[in-house]
């Protein structure tokens, strides 16, 4: 006997029992035939994540490698991740997160009526990923301690910390990062059906009192002070298409959700699913978090000056808006894809204008029948001068493209804007930064006079070198680089930069072709490119369909220049688009 089961475009997805029952001369016997799963169809029309286009569906539900994107907006750096949605035990240990997490938003979960609906689904998942008090996926270190876990940059992929949760009762796995929680959000989605991506934001803004500012504050040597207000470098979260009927939608678009527990005024938490659309168009109140997502992407920096009478006074500075850049891995590419206009309007334009407006007016309720030419006047009183006003242009331009062990090239470039001369003292600084905005240690500094002619262009060289920043950087790669003018004489004026430093390549060679049962070697080299030995290296690889389990190759302790080579070998286990993941870690990152 041969059986097919049609399930319904709305039946509920989840593991499912298919008993034969069978009466024959009074008698009636059972028999259990076995198990399947109904997952959300991409492919059916008629389901609420139907996705019409092949390419972006084998894209974002076939496809098990991504790409996360960090750095600055400025210096984009990226790194490769194996999402491994198909991976054995993959899809029980995602249904296990569901059942975990479905009190989160719906009480009892004995009819499982909810499982059917892609926003649901996707709300306790965006719960389960770091938010649940006691069984979510992973833990953000706090104080950037991870001393009792795994360092959060050093994961590959999603498969490890999804069977580490799994098997170890449902504890949360230490640590992880936003990058983590998105991919292995993304991860989740896709293996229930659900098209997902991770999006990357660069100068995301997290504030609790103030929904469209973010404060950094300075003192007089420019060192960045500690405040309530972080100023994130880059920031990732997940997308998944799906159409919302709640919303009464009639076909599918993208949904953001931030599964990163985040300040809201009203404590930490999760965000989402939100119509990327409705933030775009600034209507806040039409859906989950509208509010947070629009403040996230469009709010404006104001950078003050801290003095040692406690009074705060704004600099003269050319500020980046927050949002700056919104990226994502293109279809079918390695290269990525900006999707700033899919969340804003091209700024300065009329519709940018309307849609900050009309935000504006709900955040703001004092403002609803204020005029768009109020609410801009309003705005522009609370941004810092921009530096042209005061007659000087500035900017720090690199010179070069700084790797770990290399010195730091940088040019500064000023231009005096009137027809006379000017004098000016400026303090400058470097310090670390977090790419969650926490300024570390000020490990540089210096004291320039500048003079210029009127209307003269000069450019200044400047220079830190490895030695300098190097016993500070640990596993934060941003240095934030100050010029701010002494306060005492006259405007002040201020520059900065933050720079990343990129780590030495790990470089994967294969040498056989991966087939299926057969075994296959490569070849993983990396050159210590410091100035001094490299304690405690550990070589972690990973790889789609090549490795059931991350290997760990103890590479101990590499001089300085020393090249270590290294030959693994394997079998892959089942067929797919190969790619193996090596990934160092040291005491120095």
């Amino acid at each position: 006997i041969n059986i097919s089961v049609f399930p319904p475009s709305n039946a509920c997805i989840g593991r499912y029992i298919l008993n034969m029952q069978i009466t024959s001369c009074g008698h009636t016997y059972q028999r259990c035939l076995g198990d399947f799963y109904v997952l959300f169809n991409p492919w059916c029309a008629d389901d609420p994540v139907y996705m019409d286009n092949q390419a972006h569906r084998e894209e974002y539900v076939l496809n098990e490698h991504g790409i996360l994107y960090e750095g600055v907006h400025k210096h984009i750096t990226s790194r490769p991740w194996h999402f491994g949605q198909f991976e054995d035990g993959i899809l029980d240990i995602c249904l296990k997160i569901l059942d975990m997490g479905a009190s989160y938003h719906h009480g009892s979960d004995r009819d499982h009526c909810w499982r059917n609906n892609p926003v649901h689904v996707s709300m306790v998942v965006n719960h389960m990923i770091s938010s649940h008090t006691t069984n979510s996926i992973m833990k953000i270190p706090e104080n950037n301690d991870y001393l009792k876990g795994t360092k959060p940059f050093s994961w590959n992929g999603s498969v490890p910390i999804l069977q580490q949760w799994y098997n170890g009762r449902c504890r949360p796995v230490r640590y992880g990062y936003c990058g983590c929680f998105a991919s292995v959000m993304c991860t989740v989605m896709r293996c229930l059906g659900i098209p997902s991506r991770v999006v990357t934001s660069f100068y995301f803004p997290c504030s609790a009192d103030n929904p469209l500012g973010i404060n950094e504050i300075f003192d007089c040597t420019g060192k960045n002070l500690c405040g309530k207000d972080k100023l994130w470098r880059y920031h990732c979260w997940n997308e998944s298409w799906m159409a919302r009927k709640d919303l009464n939608q009639c076909c599918g678009d993208w949904q953001c959700l931030d599964p990163t527990p985040l300040e809201t005024g009203r404590g930490l938490a999760c965000s989402g699913p939100t119509w990327v659309r409705s933030i775009r168009e600034g209507d806040l109140d039409l859906d989950y978090d509208g509010h947070q997502m629009f403040c996230r992407v469009n709010s404006n920096y104001v950078g003050w000056l801290s003095q040692n009478n406690a009074k705060k006074t704004k600099f003269f500075c050319d500020a980046w808006p927050c949002g700056q850049q919104l990226i994502t891995k293109s279809v079918g590419s390695e290269q990525f894809e900006d999707i700033t206009g899919a969340y804003k309007y091209e700024l300065g334009s009329a519709k940018n204008k309307e849609s900050y407006c009309r935000a504006y007016r709900i955040l703001h309720p004092v403002y609803c029948n204020a005029s768009n030419c109020l609410i801009e006047r309003e705005l522009s009183s609370l941004k810092n001068p921009f530096l042209s006003d005061s007659g000087i242009n500035m900017r720090l331009k690199m010179a070069n493209c700084p790797m770990y062990g290399e010195d730091v090239q940088l040019h500064w470039l000023l231009e005096n804007l009137r027809s006379e001369n000017k004098t000016l003292n400026f303090n400058l600084c470097a310090q670390i930064i977090t790419y969650s905005g926490c300024p570390m240690d000020q490990f540089w500094k210096d004291n320039v006079t500048v003079m210029l002619g009127p209307r003269e262009v000069k450019k200044i060289p400047l220079c830190i070198s490895y030695s300098q920043y190097g016993p500070y950087l640990y596993d934060h790669n941003i240095i934030k680089l100050v010029a701010l003018s002494d306060p005492e004489c006259g405007d002040v004026l201020m520059v900065s930069r933050d720079i990343v430093i990129n780590r030495p390549p790990v470089i994967v060679k294969l040498l056989s072709q991966p087939r299926l049962k057969v075994p296959c070697t490569a070849e993983i080299s990396f050159c210590n490119p410091l100035q001094e030995d490299m304690k405690n290296c550990v070589m972690t690889l990973e790889g789609c369909g090549l490795f059931k389990e991350p290997m760990t190759i103890d590479l101990g302790t590499l001089a300085s220049n020393q090249q270590a080579r290294t030959i693994v070998e394997f079998t892959p286990y089942r067929l797919g688009s190969h790619r193996l993941l090596a990934n160092l870690g040291c005491h120095k990152f």
